[in-house]
């Protein structure tokens, strides 16, 4: 089993793709919404769509928990819900349905921890392999005067692990529309032969079933760096222990998770918040608002290694196949990063700016590598 490097002249386009396609499904225009009896719809400023939510969301879902925790947003046509006493629960309520065939694992999804359960030699395997992808990666830019952590690095490692593991080209991975691969030409008899050579172990079915899930998976990655580059105490503490990378993977997914908004529509009537969302409405779970609810998470803003509250909600269950394999990856990603650049801090008068409605992260992540 071989390191797949990328390209020297990485496809900026592709690997650019947002999954908020396959997360947002045709919700919001279907004729089954219904409007809001007896509420008014919110004004601009209140609404998702709105700038001051694309300016500064979690500001904005600062003033949806604490005054509209549930409201009707006439310009998405949904429900919005804020409070994580109110989408936690709802994240699970059978009353409320998702697409089909949503990429695995998000929040509230368990449909991947029912279908496959990986051995753990696979888990292992699959180690060793992104531990080497990383350092190839990480290897690249030890020695530059500045780098972008986000464009060189976190969207080239999950998808560079998926092709080593499975034997597959990266275009084979990305697919002809940059979206991951089906799982039908990942888990071809050619892809999962790698596993069967190296003792049966799966690693190569567990590389495919983690597919779909590698864009999220390096948009994690960007917030995870930069949440630890922003905190250079914090930094420093996870060069001196490295087994707190696993703390900090859980801080950053809590803080700032890849997915912000679930989109899901009532099957019946369901009493949310205090007050009724009807059957066949559209609500917006706003996992970005929730996680940063001081009712849950005292001084929810900072980025705590040492943070004893838990419960965030992120990317599906901890038995889950493909949030194991993401962490694993972060956990390669800080140790290559950190070895082959002990040095590595955020480029002078450079602040990461978060982009993104339904996900969210870093759009660049400029680094001095040395």
């Amino acid at each position: 089993m071989t390191t797949v490097e990328p390209p020297e002249a990485a496809p900026t386009a592709t690997l650019a793709l947002s999954p908020e396609a396959a997360l947002a499904p045709a919700l919001l225009s279907s004729p089954a919404i219904v409007s809001a009896p007896g509420l008014a719809s919110s004004p601009e400023t209140l609404s998702l769509l709105g700038s001051v939510a694309r300016r500064a969301p979690y500001a904005f879902y600062r003033t949806l928990r604490e005054e509209h925790p549930l409201l009707w947003d006439g310009r998405l046509g949904a429900w919005l819900v804020s409070r994580y006493a109110d989408v936690a629960p709802a994240l699970g309520d059978p009353g409320l349905v998702g697409p089909r065939g949503g990429p695995c694992c998000g929040p509230g999804t368990v449909r991947c921890a029912q279908e496959y359960a990986a051995p753990e030699s696979a888990f292992a395997l699959l180690r060793e392999v992104c531990a080497r992808t990383a350092y190839v990666l990480a290897r690249r830019l030890a020695g530059r005067e500045e780098a972008d952590l986000v464009e060189e690095f976190c969207r080239w490692l999950p998808t560079g692990t998926i092709a080593a593991a499975t034997g597959l080209s990266y275009g084979a991975v990305l697919g002809r529309s940059g979206a991951v691969p089906d799982r039908s030409r990942a888990e071809a008899p050619a892809a999962t032969d790698l596993g069967r050579r190296r003792g049966g172990t799966g690693v190569a079915l567990l590389a495919a079933r983690s597919a779909d899930q590698a864009v999220l998976t390096g948009r994690a990655l960007a917030s995870l760096m930069a949440n630890l580059l922003d905190n250079p105490e914090q930094l420093e503490l996870v060069k001196a222990v490295p087994a707190l990378i696993g703390q900090a993977w859980d801080e950053s997914l809590r803080r700032n998770p890849p997915v912000h908004v679930v989109l899901r529509r009532a099957v019946r009537d369901l009493a949310i918040s205090g007050g009724t969302v009807p059957a066949g409405a559209a609500v917006a779970l706003l996992v970005g608002a929730a996680n940063r609810d001081p009712d849950r998470f005292p001084d929810p803003d900072r980025f705590d290694l040492h943070r004893t509250a838990t419960g965030g909600l992120a990317l599906g269950p901890a038995d889950c196949p493909a949030a194991r394999v993401a962490e694993l990856q972060a956990e390669c990603a800080v140790n290559a990063l950190l070895t082959a650049m002990p040095g590595l801090r955020r480029a002078d008068a450079f602040t990461p700016a978060e982009s993104g409605l339904l996900t969210r992260s870093p759009h660049r992540l400029l680094v001095r590598p040395g």
